[in-house]
């Protein structure tokens, strides 16, 4: 009874640290762009935007206690620059602007449609920065409260759409594997993969305060957990693909997804439906953003030992983030892809490499050659993204295995691996 207890406990606690409520934009637009292959978005963006944060989290508990442990695999020198640009991505780049972005979109622009997004983003910062400044648990509150009431509402509005489809008609076709690429990259931008090596400390000191201090026992409790709110996630996310697919929204190539997700909020509960989720999506966000301020001062005033204190990192990242969320959620979207491009397959080599082999293989070289591999490639994504073009490189990388799965990382990771496997092996001979 205890131990099921704890899964339950440890299971919505993984939920809570993936489910985010800026997050909710992108399934439905995924659903319309699939159409009737929905089922397979739904598998490409469960992979990157569920399974994958929950590997997060075993790959660190697997390596120690912190993200600082999983990165000493490596080099404590890389583990400090993957740090550094998680931290900015979770961060002023993309997440903390986004869900300001998505108040003002969601929250405050169907109540009052003459308001410009400047005031919203100085509304929604000047509230953060009080509020990191100094810490509340009033943030806390506020957040175990909306929580829930906002998983009532998406979970009743998928029923519903469930049971009384708002649409029949699927006016276009989409190829499974273009419908699986959508919604693999599409996960990217959930950025839950960052956001589980990062905070996952979180869920392993809540796991040993229950008494769970064995890796074995941490992995088995830690994984049963996971597939409880693997299990939540899918039905949420899941649900608003279909309700996407099922949408009959207008298919363009400017679709807007605040505004495709308040079309079927209306939709199915009316008026006043999309008053209750537009405030609870919009405080969610300001409790999002709010929790993500205060992790940034706390570490990058950390790395440099003071002599930038919490409060200055803190305005700084109001400021910056107040800028950019003025942009909107579909640029901010749009310039995060080559960004997330060159982070996430960088991610996601080290912990799958440390998850197979984490056990067997402890010299560091092998794991720095996965990455070197990874990096190479990634970053020939990240220059094409700020369209800076290598003669010949782009036309390898479309020619590499599995990158018409968006999954062209896989094979240089494994060869670069290899390679530096065999030379830690015949620098072990010499000696």
């Amino acid at each position: 009874m205890k131990q099921i207890k704890d899964i339950t406990t440890l299971g919505f606690a993984l939920f809570a640290m993936f489910f985010g409520a800026g997050n909710l934009l992108l399934p439905p637009f995924i659903g319309l762009h699939a159409a009737d292959q929905w089922d397979w978005a739904i598998i490409g963006f469960c992979l990157t935007g569920i399974l994958l944060p929950l590997l997060g989290v075993l790959s660190i508990i697997n390596s120690g206690e912190s993200f600082q442990d999983l990165g000493n695999r490596t080099h404590p020198y890389i583990a400090t620059i993957l740090g550094i640009i998680i931290m900015l991505g979770i961060g002023p780049l993309i997440a903390i602007p986004r869900t300001a972005a998505t108040t003002f979109e969601v929250g405050l622009l169907p109540a009052f449609p003459n308001l410009s997004p400047i005031w919203g983003s100085i509304l929604f910062f000047t509230v953060t920065f009080i509020l990191s400044i100094r810490p509340s648990k009033v943030v806390n509150v506020i957040g175990n409260f909306l929580t829930p009431l906002l998983l009532i509402l998406l979970i009743g509005m998928i029923i519903m759409g469930a049971l009384f489809p708002l649409s029949a008609d699927i006016t276009h076709q989409m190829e499974s594997i273009q419908a699986f690429k959508l919604g693999f990259i599409e996960g990217y931008q959930t950025l839950d993969v960052l956001a589980s090596v990062i905070f996952s400390s979180i869920i392993i000191a809540a796991a040993k305060a229950k008494g769970y201090e064995k890796l074995k026992d941490k992995n088995r409790i830690v994984t049963s957990a996971g597939c409880l709110a693997t299990f939540c996630l899918l039905l949420i996310y899941g649900g608003l693909v279909f309700l996407g697919a099922k949408s009959g929204y207008p298919v363009s190539t400017d679709v807007k997804r605040a505004e495709l997700l308040l079309f079927i909020s209306h939709k199915i509960f009316g008026s006043y439906g999309v008053l209750a989720i537009s405030i609870s999506i919009a405080l969610a966000c300001l409790t999002t953003a709010i929790a993500l301020t205060c992790a940034v001062g706390t570490f990058f005033s950390q790395l440099f030992n003071n002599k930038i204190t919490y409060e200055w990192i803190v305005i700084i990242c109001c400021l910056f983030s107040a800028v950019l969320a003025i942009t909107g959620v579909e640029y901010i979207i749009q310039i995060a892809y080559p960004f997330l491009a060159f982070i996430y397959p960088i991610v996601i080599t080290l912990v799958l490499y440390v998850l197979i082999f984490g056990r067997f293989i402890k010299s560091r070289l092998p794991y720095i050659g996965a990455l070197a591999g990874t990096t190479l490639f990634s970053t020939i994504y990240l220059l094409a993204g700020f369209d800076i073009h290598i003669r010949g490189a782009e036309k390898m990388l479309r020619l590499v295995p599995f990158a018409g799965y968006e999954l062209w990382w896989v094979v240089p990771s494994i060869i670069g691996f290899a390679l530096f496997l065999l030379w830690d092996k015949l620098k072990t001979k010499q000696y």
